[in-house]
C-alpha cells in the first residue's frame, strides 16, 4: 500500500467542468461569475467533488461544494448514483437534527449542463483525517495529535452517530429501503448480494465473500432492532474538522434504512481497516482509538441502546468493504492499473481480516 498508484479517480477535465458550471449558474443566477475552481485531491472514486466560489451580490451561498454524480464511462464504482436521493437526506438531516451538515442548495437532475446530475451546497473550511496515505499512519496531523486531543475528536464523533440516530424521526427515512421482503436488515443485505452480483458479473466471483454471507446467515441476530436512519459511509474520513471539533458531515450516498449496529459496525470496522494495513507495514497505527469496546460502550451511553450482535454487523461492515474493494480492483485492472491474479480473493486488501471474522477468530 505503501508504493501503490493511487487509483483513477476520473476522466474528467476540471477546466472543461468549470466553463460548463458556470454556463449553467447563469441560468439560475444571472450574472454570477464562477471562480477558483479546483478539485480537491481527496476526490473519491464515486461521486466527485468540485469546489468553487460565487461572485454575486444577490445570493449568501459564496464558497460552495458541488457533488457530482460519477462519469459514467468511468467503470463507476457504484451501479447508480441517485442524486436527488443524497440531496433529501442532507436537507431532511438538515431540518430534523443539530448535525453540522452542509446546506444543500441547487439540485440539477438534468445530466445535460456537467454530464451527469449534481448538486450544489455550502463549502466548510476544516481538515479530513486523511484515507491514502491512511491517518493512522506516521506523517499527518491525526496522528501527530495528542491522545487527549484523539479523545476529543473521538468522542465528538460516536456522538454525532449517537445523535442521528436519536433525534431524526425513523418514519421520515422509510422512502430509503430498498425494493424486496422483509425486515430493514433483510433487504439491506439482500441489496448487498444484489451489489456483489453486479461487480462479479462477467468476471471471477470471490468465494471468500460468498463464505461470508454464507456466514452472516449463521450469526443472525434475532432480534434486529429497530430500523433508523444511517448515515452509511460513517467513519472520521467523510467528516470535516475545525481543530478536533466536527464542522461538516459528508457523504451520505450510502444512508439507509437500517438497525443502528450497521452504522456502528461500518464505524468500528472502517477503523479497524486502516489500523490493520498500518501494522502490516511495520508500524503501530493507532491502537488506542476508535477501540470497539470504547465505541460501544460509548454509544450506549449516549443513546441508552446497547449495541447488540456486534460480531455480525462488524463482519457485514467488513463484507460490504470486501465488495468495494473488489469493485476497485476490477476497475484498476479496466484502466491498466493492475492485473488480475489467478485467485480473486486477493484482490480484497482485507482479505486476511475478513476471513478472519468469518472463522471467528479476528476479535
Amino acid at each position: 500500500m505503501a508504493t501503490a498508484p493511487r487509483p483513477r479517480t476520473s476522466t474528467r477535465e476540471p477546466e472543461e467542468l468549470g466553463r460548463r458550471l458556470a454556463a449553467w449558474l447563469d441560468t439560475r443566477l444571472p450574472g454570477a461569475k464562477v471562480t477558483n475552481v479546483s478539485v480537491p485531491g481527496s476526490n473519491g472514486m464515486s461521486s466527485e467533488t468540485l469546489l468553487f466560489d460565487i461572485e454575486h451580490p444577490d445570493t449568501p451561498l459564496r464558497a460552495c461544494a458541488l457533488r457530482l454524480a460519477a462519469d459514467p464511462a468511468a467503470y463507476t464504482v457504484f451501479p447508480t448514483y441517485d442524486m436527488p436521493r443524497q440531496h433529501r437526506v442532507m436537507s431532511l438531516v438538515a431540518e430534523h437534527t443539530d448535525l453540522p451538515v452542509p446546506r444543500v442548495q441547487w439540485l440539477e437532475a438534468d445530466p445535460g449542463p456537467l454530464g451527469a446530475p449534481f448538486f450544489v451546497m455550502a463549502r466548510a473550511e476544516g481538515r479530513v483525517p486523511p484515507d491514502v496515505m491512511p491517518y493512522t499512519y506516521e506523517g499527518n496531523w491525526l496522528h501527530a495529535a495528542t491522545d487527549a486531543e484523539r479523545a476529543v475528536l473521538q468522542e465528538a464523533s460516536i456522538s454525532l452517530l449517537a445523535r442521528l440516530h436519536d433525534q431524526f424521526p425513523a418514519k421520515e427515512a422509510e422512502f430509503l429501503l430498498p425494493e424486496g421482503e422483509g425486515t430493514p436488515l433483510r433487504r439491506h443485505v439482500d441489496s448487498q448480494r444484489a451489489y456483489y452480483s453486479w461487480v462479479v458479473g462477467g468476471l471471477a466471483p470471490s468465494p471468500l465473500i460468498e463464505r461470508a454471507f454464507a456466514r452472516l446467515e449463521e450469526l443472525w441476530p434475532r432480534e434486529e432492532g429497530p430500523a433508523v436512519l444511517n448515515w452509511g459511509d460513517a467513519r472520521i474520513g467523510n467528516v470535516i474538522y475545525d481543530g478536533f471539533t466536527p464542522v461538516a458531515v459528508l457523504d451520505w450516498e450510502m444512508a439507509a434504512y437500517a438497525p443502528r449496529e450497521v452504522d456502528l459496525g461500518w464505524t468500528v470496522y472502517l477503523h479497524r481497516f486502516f489500523q490493520d494495513l498500518t501494522v502490516g507495514f511495520g508500524q503501530p497505527g493507532l491502537p488506542d482509538f476508535l477501540r470497539r469496546e470504547d465505541l460501544e460502550r460509548r454509544y450506549a451511553e449516549l443513546t441508552g441502546h446497547t449495541p447488540q450482535d456486534m460480531e455480525f454487523h462488524t463482519l457485514y461492515a467488513a463484507l460490504r468493504h470486501g465488495i468495494v474493494m473488489l469493485r476497485i480492483a476490477y476497475r484498476q485492472a479496466h484502466f491498466g492499473e493492475v492485473e488480475v491474479p489467478a485467485d480473486p480473493d486477493s484482490l480484497i486488501l482485507h482479505h486476511a481480516s475478513l476471513a478472519a471474522m468469518v472463522q471467528g477468530t479476528y476479535w
